[in-house]
């Protein structure tokens, strides 16, 4: 499948990227690494370019990330590269996809969380560079395990204090730093 130009391959191949060279290369989700190197990060990409059939792919990557043990598959990236590039309607798509997780009884077994390559915080400014801490090169949708998440966050002193730190790397890159990273779309 293609989307423009670019294929589904490569959607994935964009997504690894900036997730070796920005969240694990600038360690701005310190757990990511682990995870990662041990080939427990699902790739999954939606053709769908609406939400009822995004939903439907989503519903089904959670079924699939249940069936595995942590140790095979700890976390799920389902990209989404078509239909919402537009970031407040990807917003919206992220407040269903939590909807399902309720509905389907996971509270507290599972979280949604989101990145985009618009994603601004609410309140932010659109070019503030603590924004790219959750900017990726195509709509992503990250099931995690809240348990994983606790252990992660008990391994880790001062958990809390991740945010902080990341906005403080982020604006000693500064945007040419950013791209320069090559962490973008393809």
């Amino acid at each position: 499948m293609v989307v423009g130009s670019v294929s589904f391959p490569q959607v994935v191949a964009d997504t690894r990227r900036w997730l070796e060279r920005a969240v694990i290369g600038l360690n701005l989700c310190p757990f990511a690494k682990a995870v990662h190197v041990k080939g427990q990060v699902h790739f999954a990409v939606c053709e769908a370019d609406n939400a009822a059939a995004v939903l439907e792919s989503l519903d089904a990557e959670i079924t699939a990330l249940l069936e595995h043990e942590a140790g095979e598959r700890d976390t799920t990236l389902l990209v989404v590269p078509r239909g919402f590039d537009e970031f407040l309607l990807f917003h919206d798509l992220v407040r269903q996809g939590e909807r399902l997780i309720a509905r389907r009884k996971l509270g507290g077994v599972l979280q949604l969380a989101s990145f985009h390559p618009a994603f601004v915080f609410a309140g932010a400014e659109e070019e503030d560079m603590a924004n790219f801490s959750n900017r990726s090169p195509w709509p992503t949708l990250h099931l995690l395990r809240e348990e994983s998440v606790d252990r992660a966050v008990a391994a880790f002193p001062q958990a809390e204090a991740i945010y902080e730190a990341n906005i403080e790397t982020l604006e000693r890159l500064g945007l040419p730093g950013w791209q320069a990273l090559g962490a973008g779309r393809s």
